[in-house]
């Protein structure tokens, strides 16, 4: 063996050494998970943490509509922001404490919320009615004969191109 081959020989063993470690080291970090984009890996769910923390923030919702006044209470638009507030915090809540959201905890106390604050809101019925006739009938009209007049291009275009071959 010569010189040059014994060189090769050696750079190929130390490629696959370092190939090796580097592998080896890459795998290491993976378990260490430094990258915080990469999911975590689970922990158990703390239901009774997660309870306390979802009074918490519902007893900031509690103060925040109690601000706006029980008159106001069914109007979406004056409390929509201290509703986004309470969900978000039940959410992050849960994150923390490894439960996933929404979960049978958080959504039995959401409930408890909404028939503590809006059982007596009014439930307003949407009545569908129909169009009248003639708008009815255009409506239906319009889309036949744009259907025929599709039809009568195709067969006209295609009796053309029969008559130029």
């Amino acid at each position: 063996m010569d010189t040059n081959e014994f060189t090769v020989l050696k750079l190929f063993v130390v490629g696959i050494l370092v190939n090796a470690w580097l592998i080896r080291g890459l795998s290491a970090t993976d378990s260490f998970n430094i990258d915080p984009t990469l999911p975590r890996p689970k922990k158990p769910c703390n239901e009774s943490r997660l309870q306390w923390e979802v009074e918490v923030c519902g007893e900031g919702f509690k103060r925040d509509m109690g601000h706006i006044g029980q008159q106001h209470w069914c109007n979406l638009t004056y409390f929509i922001s201290e509703y986004y507030v309470f969900t978000s915090c039940t959410e992050t809540k849960a994150e923390i404490v490894s439960c996933y959201w929404p979960n049978p905890l958080v959504e039995s106390y959401i409930i408890g919320i909404h028939k503590h604050f809006f059982s007596h809101c009014p439930m307003d019925q949407v009545v569908w009615v129909d169009p009248p006739e003639d708008t009815l009938t255009i409506l239906i009209l319009v889309p036949v004969f744009l259907t025929l007049a599709m039809i009568a291009l195709v067969v006209w275009c295609s009796k053309r191109s029969d008559v130029l071959a």
